[in-house]
């Protein structure tokens, strides 16, 4: 373990719990006044650069789960990780996750790159005069630089690629956006860019556009996945054997033949890379944190990988490449989002990269547990006894899959967390 924060107390059917946890993170220094509604939002001035025609708020309930465990390059210690959400079980699946990667030392998070990219694209009359227009703003690249970077105080324009489709130039311009998640920042900077173009290149277009989808905005693209699109974030974790076992329920070379299989399964469905449910924790975490929901398109995107090293304990990680975020700018101001990234020591400028990794290492612990449930048959039986709350628990494990244990039992281990001091 990387830390010494408390485990969360569990449900309890009078509702008493959720007093006692909100107790447990006010004595770690974190204040969800707004969260927990004892501040009300009385004004909403806040919210007039975030929407139009506004006439309320959705009510989406934030839960809580860890500590996650997390050793990466700009996060570093445990964590407590708000997740909105909807769905039953969900929030008890991540908890699971995250006690597994604290039992098992904690999970290893690098943010690797950082691009977010615009791509204009200028139609002309012939493919000489395209050409011809390619070779004119690949000699003035640096001036485009200068034009983009004059638009933000910390985007930078790092490259102009262009490509040739018949008559069509389309320019990709990528960035680096610092801590904001920088897709409003890229657009007013490559609007600056193409002004400078139409006024100055000596081969006039027929027409423009700003955008015209090569820089796979807001869509699962395998052009962005074989590179970055926002950033890009890889976590690991070895889980030891035992602990697989214990708190899984399952061996772990019936979870590595799970994902074996799962993988020919995603290959068979035309998916761009292989994984069980990245888009749950990206969902959760962006509509608590602020975050652009829409970009869950194009982020959950990813590989995990399962392996069985030579101890026999199990190895597991996330690649993903497209994870668009931020921690200025956008949604992070707002009341309760900012608490949420308060939370996750993650507000404000510096700290986006940590977020990342953040993300990253809740994913992992998603992907420990539903591989777990669904190798060990538990998958079932857990959604019945916690995502159908007013239907009788039917489903039994035994009617799923060859697991150890009773219904009741499958799904208490996706419930909750068991105390850190549990052997």
């Amino acid at each position: 373990m990387l830390g010494k924060l408390p485990s969360l107390p569990k449900d309890d059917l009078l509702g008493t719990s959720r007093d006692e946890r909100l107790r447990l993170l006010a004595a770690e220094g974190i204040n969800l006044d707004v969260v927990a509604g004892r501040t009300p939002l009385l004004e909403t001035t806040c919210f007039q650069e975030q929407i139009e025609n506004f006439v309320g708020l959705a009510s989406i309930p934030i839960g809580v789960i860890g500590p996650l465990s997390v050793a990466g390059v700009h996060a570093r210690g445990e964590f407590y990780v708000p997740m909105a959400t909807t769905e039953g079980a969900l929030i008890a699946s991540y908890n699971r996750g995250a006690k597994v990667i604290g039992l098992s030392g904690g999970a290893q998070a690098h943010c690797l790159l950082e691009r977010v990219s615009r791509a204009p694209a200028f139609i002309f009359g012939s493919l000489h005069e395209a050409v011809a227009f390619v070779r004119w703003v690949e000699a003035r690249v640096d001036v485009l630089r200068r034009i983009a970077e004059a638009t933000t105080r910390h985007g930078r324009l790092e490259t102009v690629a262009p490509t040739v489709v018949g008559n069509q130039v389309h320019l990709d311009c990528m960035y680096t956006a610092a801590d904001a998640a920088g897709q409003n920042m890229v657009t007013l900077a490559t609007h600056a860019v193409c002004q400078e173009i139409l006024a100055s290149t000596p081969v006039k277009p027929r027409s423009w556009f700003l955008e015209a989808n090569l820089s796979g905005d807001k869509k699962a693209t395998a052009r962005s996945f074989l590179g970055a699109r926002g950033r890009r974030v890889s976590a690991e974790v070895v889980v030891p054997r035992d602990v697989v076992l214990r708190e899984c329920q399952a061996t772990p070379e019936i979870v590595a033949e799970y994902v074996r299989v799962a993988t020919v399964g995603a290959i068979q469905s035309g998916a761009i890379g292989s994984q069980g449910q990245y888009a749950n924790a990206l969902a959760a975490l962006f509509i608590a944190c602020g975050q652009d929901v829409a970009c869950v398109a194009e982020a959950a995107v990813g590989i995990t990988c399962v392996e069985i090293d030579d101890r026999g304990d199990l190895e597991v990680s996330v690649t993903l490449p497209n994870l668009i975020v931020g921690t200025v700018g956008g949604g992070t101001e707002l009341p309760t989002q900012r608490e949420c990234l308060d939370m996750l020591r993650c507000a404000g400028t510096g700290r986006a990269a940590a977020f990342a990794e953040i993300c990253a290492a809740t994913v992992l612990a998603g992907e420990i547990s539903i591989t777990a449930a669904l190798a060990a048959g538990h998958f079932a039986a857990a959604h019945a006894r916690y995502g159908r709350r007013r239907l009788a628990c039917s489903v039994t494990a035994e009617s799923v899959g060859t697991a150890p244990a009773s219904t009741e039992e499958a799904a208490v281990q996706l419930r909750q967390p068991v105390p850190a001091d549990t052997p």
